[in-house]
């Protein structure tokens, strides 16, 4: 049995969990609603304020889907009740982003501003010139928006200079030593 699809998701006070006959799960709570279609050979049920995931059989297809399945619900309940944030930090001399209107511009060292349109579902808030918040309920979405705003400068291993996550450590090379 798969040590991570038995566990039941624990469904906290303020959130609903409705599950259709075609498993497409909807989770309510209080900073918004997913939904995302499951696949139909794993079962879910909503118990006694929690929700369990089971399957039939154990081909390996099923068996991968079943801690999948219990992973997806259980960052939907998180979701909706804490949301999700990923920050990114601007490495570099005259790096800098800022927010105008709902749009996030950047100083990248091109010779032109990068301006990122504003995703539905998503926030962007930016503490210091420094350091871009993403935010939102979907943990795949938050994830996927910073790897596409990381995208625009990726950390380079000789300075560190770049877009990179908050935590992430850079590998760093050392440079040409010259002649000698």
């Amino acid at each position: 049995m798969s040590r991570i699809g038995k566990l039941p998701i624990a469904i906290p006070n303020g959130v609903t969990v409705a599950v259709t006959p075609d498993n497409v799960v909807t989770v309510k709570g209080s900073k918004g609603q997913l939904e995302k279609a499951m696949s139909k050979e794993i079962k879910i049920a909503v118990e006694d304020n929690s929700v369990v995931v089971t399957r039939d059989n154990d081909e390996k297809s099923v068996r991968a889907l079943h801690g999948l399945t219990r992973s997806l619900i259980n960052n939907m309940v998180i979701g909706v009740t804490e949301g999700y944030q990923k920050t990114l930090e601007l490495v570099g001399v005259g790096y800098r982003a800022q927010m105008q209107g709902k749009k996030l511009v950047m100083n990248l060292g091109y010779s032109h501003p990068i301006e990122i349109k504003e995703v539905a579902g998503i926030t962007y808030t930016t503490p210091n010139t420094t350091t871009v918040v993403v935010s939102g309920i979907d943990k795949e979405l938050v994830g996927a928006v910073a790897a596409d705003i990381r995208t625009w400068r990726k950390p380079e291993p000789y300075k560190g200079k770049g877009i990179k996550y908050a935590g992430e450590f850079i590998k760093r090379k050392e440079g040409k030593t010259g002649k000698k």
